[in-house]
C-alpha cells in the first residue's frame, strides 16, 4: 500500500478493508486496528483482531454462530435462498450443532487422517506428474488449477464417495457457493450461489440414493446409514447440508493454503531449500503460512446477551467480527509478526478458529499441504514465478484465482 493514507478510526479501517486494496493487502490495516486496541466498536460491529481477545471469543460458548433464529431478525426471507445451507454445522449452534458434529468427526479423527497419507502422497505424486506434462519444454502451468484445486477436491472426493468423472463440475459451483460469504454479496451472487447449491444438493441426493442401494465403504455410505436409521441422529436436509459444505469447504481453504505457502516459496527459494534439507520441519513451515497469510481471514459471532469483549462491552444487537487474520499478526502475540518466520517458537495460529466450532478438516489440510511441498520441490527445484499472481476478491476467504509458475 505505497503512499495509501491508513484511516485512524475502525469504521473505516473496516470500510477500507473491503476495497480492492485492502483485499489484496489487508496486513496494514489490520496493524492500524491493533493500534486501536484488541476489541474496538464500528457501529454495530464489534471487531476483534486481537489474539488473546479472538481466542476468548472463539472459545466461550456464549458467543453463536448466525442461526436460523438470528436470521428471522435480521435477515426475513433468508429461507427463500438454499444458499443459506441453514442445517449445515456453519449454521448451527448446540445441541443440534453438537449432534451433527459427533457424526462427521468419526471422518476426521488423527487416527484415520494419519491412515490417509499413503493416499494424499499417491495423489501428489500423480499431480506432479501431469504438472511435469503440462511443463515440459518450459511452459507455464498454472497452480492453483492444476495443483492446488486438485489435491484436495480429490481426498475430499475419495473420502465422501464421488466418482472421479464428477469432480471437475464442482470448481465453479463452490466458487460460486463461497462467494456469498462475503460481505457486500450482491443479488446477482446470490441468485447464482442458490443455483450451485440446488445442483450440489440435486447431485448429492443421487448419489445418497445410489448408496442406499449398493453401500459401499465411504463416508457418504456411512452417513446415509445414519440418516436411514429414523432415529432423529441426522435428518435428510442435515445429511445434504452437509455433505455440501464438506466438498466445498473441504477443498477451497486448502487449495488456498497451498497457494499462499507457494507463494511465499517463490518470493524466498531459501525457504524451499530449508525443508528439503531438514533444517526447517514442514510441518512448521506450513503452521507458519497458516499465520502469516491465513486461507480463512474472519469469521462472525452473535450472541444473546450483553457482555465483554477485552473491556468493551457488547450488545445482544451487535455483529461481532472475530478477525483472524489479524489475530494471527498481532505483536501482543508474535514477535516480529510481519516476518514469515517457520522457525519461530511463538506460534499456535487462529486460522482454524476454535472451541466447539474448530475445523474438522485442519488435520486433513495440513496432512494435504505437508506431503504436497517437500515433493513439489523436490520434483521441480527450479520452480519460479511465470507471471504475476492473481488474487481472489475476497476478504474472508484469501487466495489465489491464479498463480502461473515454470517448472524448469
Amino acid at each position: 500500500m505505497t503512499g495509501y493514507q491508513l484511516p485512524a478510526e475502525p469504521g473505516e479501517i473496516f470500510a477500507a478493508l473491503l476495497t480492492p486494496e485492502g483485499k489484496a493487502d489487508p496486513y496494514p490495516l489490520y496493524a492500524a486496528l491493533h493500534d486501536a486496541g484488541s476489541a474496538v466498536r464500528a457501529d454495530t460491529m464489534v471487531l476483534v483482531p486481537g489474539y488473546d481477545a479472538a481466542n476468548a471469543v472463539l472459545r466461550d460458548p456464549g458467543f453463536r454462530l448466525t442461526d436460523a433464529a438470528r436470521l428471522d431478525e435480521v435477515s426475513p426471507g433468508w429461507q427463500d435462498h438454499p444458499a443459506w445451507l441453514g442445517d449445515s454445522l456453519l449454521s448451527l449452534n448446540p445441541p443440534q450443532h453438537t449432534r451433527i458434529r459427533s457424526l462427521i468427526a468419526r471422518a476426521f479423527t488423527q487416527r484415520r487422517v494419519a491412515e490417509l497419507e499413503p493416499a494424499v502422497a499417491a495423489i501428489t505424486d500423480q499431480l506432479i506428474r501431469q504438472l511435469a506434462e503440462l511443463g515440459a519444454g518450459g511452459s507455464a502451468v498454472e497452480f492453483m488449477h492444476d495443483f492446488a484445486f486438485l489435491l484436495p477436491v480429490t481426498v475430499i472426493c475419495e473420502l465422501i464417495g464421488i466418482p472421479e468423472a464428477d469432480r471437475e463440475r464442482f470448481r465453479p459451483l463452490a466458487t460460486a457457493l463461497v462467494a456469498t460469504i462475503e460481505p457486500l454479496s450482491t443479488p446477482q451472487q446470490w441468485a447464482e450461489a442458490d443455483g450451485a447449491v440446488v445442483e450440489l444438493t440435486g447431485y448429492l441426493a443421487e448419489l445418497a440414493a445410489a448408496r442406499r442401494a449398493q453401500p459401499l465403504d465411504d463416508l457418504m455410505s456411512a452417513l446415509v446409514g445414519v440418516s436411514d436409521a429414523g432415529d432423529g441422529r441426522l435428518s435428510d436436509s442435515e445429511l445434504l447440508d452437509n455433505l455440501t459444505l464438506l466438498l466445498v469447504a473441504g477443498f477451497e481453504t486448502t487449495a488456498n493454503l497451498l497457494g499462499n505457502g507457494l507463494r511465499i516459496l517463490l518470493a524466498d527459494p531459501l525457504f524451499g531449500e530449508d525443508i528439503i534439507d531438514g533444517v526447517v520441519p514442514v510441518g512448521a513451515f506450513v503452521e507458519e503460512v497458516l499465520r502469516y497469510d491465513s486461507p480463512v481471514q474472519l469469521t462472525g459471532r452473535v450472541r444473546a446477551d450483553a457482555a465483554d469483549i477485552a473491556g468493551l462491552p457488547v450488545l445482544p444487537q451487535d455483529e461481532i467480527i472475530v478477525m483472524l487474520g489479524a489475530a494471527n499478526r498481532d505483536p501482543r502475540r508474535f514477535a516480529e509478526p510481519n516476518r514469515f518466520n517457520p522457525s519461530r517458537s511463538d506460534g499456535g495460529p487462529l486460522s482454524f478458529g476454535g472451541g466447539a466450532h474448530f475445523c474438522l478438516g485442519s488435520a486433513l489440510a495440513r496432512l494435504e499441504a505437508a506431503v504436497a511441498f517437500p515433493r513439489i520441490l523436490t520434483a521441480f527445484p527450479r520452480l519460479a514465478a511465470a507471471g504475476e499472481p492473481v488474487r481472489k476478491d475476497g476478504l474472508v476467504l484469501r487466495g489465489f484465482e491464479s498463480l502461473p509458475v515454470r517448472l524448469a
